[in-house]
Order: structure tokens, then sequence, then C-alpha cells
């Protein structure tokens, strides 16, 4: 802790502070404000832009001109509401949280589970509120998570502090064998499999038509923690709030082809993301990484 006071990390423990600050504004608006910064954000970050823009006419072919024009214009002020968002997930109270409005569909299909002794794999995806509805849902049930150990070492320790008041217990990528015990005595992890991956446990798997380079993690957990598979879906309501939905496990799965089970998350997924194609992380370079041979779509 002493490191982290040295005046190189000044302005990251200012930035926690904002995020604080930022945590104790209404909910709605803070919707507000996060959309305000995404319309700045779109016109300054014109990189980020030109991805998301990109990934909108490789996923969505069939809209014309002014339909995807549209999507874009709305999914970065949805990138906007998410720091948003992660500022209430993170910081915000107990009481805070329990005002913000949220339904929960689907928690037989996770009560089933646990009375069958199984583990559960919650798979989920980079929507904007994702980790807000991580701590909304985690209001009905105890869950553990799987994260990226972030570059900033302040930004860690915070961010950190603060999983661990709602989450049972945070995993790295390398903790796989904490992961996989957790499984087997019966917990619940939420993760997303949905983020550009490389190396020897990914594969080309379709995404909106495709191929995407994705983890086989989902197969490989569900196969070593003998755990069900549930697709956990999330949407901000128009007028403000979230529609939480966990569906039925994937039927027979784990397969003995992990090829064929990660096509399958995949497929899983583009389908939440067809129910709220706005609300998706588009900015990200989901098809960075491409098939040997195949030219760069950036």
């Amino acid at each position: 802790m002493s490191s982290l006071v040295h005046p190189r990390h000044w302005l990251s423990w200012l930035g926690v502070g904002a995020i604080a600050v930022m945590a104790r504004l209404p909910y709605r608006l803070l919707l507000v404000l996060g959309g305000a910064a995404g319309w700045l954000a779109a016109r300054l970050l014109r990189s980020r832009r030109r991805v998301a823009e990109r990934n909108l006419a490789l996923c969505f072919p069939e809209l014309g001109a002014a339909e995807r024009a549209a999507l874009l214009e709305e999914n970065l002020r949805d990138t906007g509401r998410m720091l948003a968002e992660f500022a209430l997930a993170w910081m915000g109270t107990d009481r805070a949280l329990a005002r913000v409005p949220m339904t929960l569909d689907g928690l037989e299909h996770l009560e089933a589970a646990h009375r069958a002794g199984r583990g559960v794999l919650l798979v989920g995806a980079h929507f904007s509120h994702l980790e807000l509805c991580a701590r909304l849902v985690s209001q009905r049930l105890r869950i553990a998570g799987m994260y990226r150990v972030m570059d900033n070492p302040v930004f860690e320790r915070a961010v950190l502090r603060a999983r661990l008041r709602y989450a049972v217990t945070m995993f790295t990528k390398e903790e796989i064998r904490q992961t996989v015990r957790h499984l087997r005595d019966g917990g619940a992890i939420w993760y997303a499999p949905d983020q550009d991956m490389r190396g020897k446990d990914s594969v080309f798997v379709p995404f909106f038509g495709i191929p995407a380079s994705t983890i086989t993690a989902t197969h490989h957990l569900a196969r070593l923690g003998q755990a069900a598979v549930i697709p956990f879906f999330h949407r901000r309501l128009p007028g403000g709030g979230y529609a939480l939905r966990l569906e039925a496990p994937l039927a027979d799965f784990p397969s003995d082809d992990p090829v064929a089970d990660t096509a399958r998350v995949n497929a899983a997924i583009e389908r939440m993301v067809r129910e709220a194609p706005s609300q998706y992380l588009w900015i990200h370079k989901r098809f960075k990484t491409r098939p040997p041979g195949a030219p760069p779509v950036y």
C-alpha cells in the first residue's frame, strides 16, 4: 500500500475519488450524464468510433446506412452510460442499488442445478452494464467472478476491493485450479468469454457469421468443474432499470468437441446481442485476430 501513495499515483487516486463522487449521484441523473459523456466521447475518440462503425457494418450488413448510423450514435452514447454504471456498481451503496429497478427471470434454472449438486457458469457478454448487473444479480445469488487484472495498480486495488463487497470471491485467468474447485463445490461463477483472444486456448468460430478468435475456457471449465453452463443476459430498459434473465443450461454441454462447444457459446452470445445491439461493447476490436491468410478488418 505504501508504494501506492507515491506522487506518480496521485492522479489515479483522484480518478478513484471522482468515481466515488459519481456513485453518490441519483441513478437517473447518472444515466443522463453518462449519455452526454458518450456523445462528447464519440466526437473526440474518433479511432474508437471507427472501430464501432466497422463492427456494425460487419455484423449488421442487412441494415441500411441510415439505420446503422442511428445504431452507432446510440451505442456511443451507451458507452458513456457504461462509465456511470461502472461507478454505481463499484462504489454505490447497497441502499442506492436497492433503488435501481430490476427484474430477474429464470432463477429456477440455477436452483435446479444447485439441487443436482452442480456448480454453474453464468456466461454473459460485454454489455455496457455488465458490472452493474453482476452486482444487481448478487443481491439474489451468491456469485464469484473472473476478471483480468488492471494495469493501473491504484484502480486494481480499488476495484477489486469494491467487487469483493458483493462477490464471494474473484478469480484471475491464472487461477484455474481455484476456479475449478469452486465449481466442484457447487459455486456459481460469472464471466464473459466474448473478447478477442489469442493463443493455444483460442479457436476461430463464427460470431455474426465472421470467424472470431474465441477462448475455449467455457468448455474446459464446464468439463473440469462438472458445471452447468447457463447463459446470463441483461439489458437496460428504455425508461431505466434492467431486465436480467438466466436461461436454461446448454444441453449436452460440454461435449467431446471444444470447437463445437465454443461455437455454441458464441451463438448464445450473438442471440443476446441481437436483443439489445446498441448496448453491446462495439468499440472493442472483436475481430482483430484473423485466421491465417485473412486480411485485417480494422
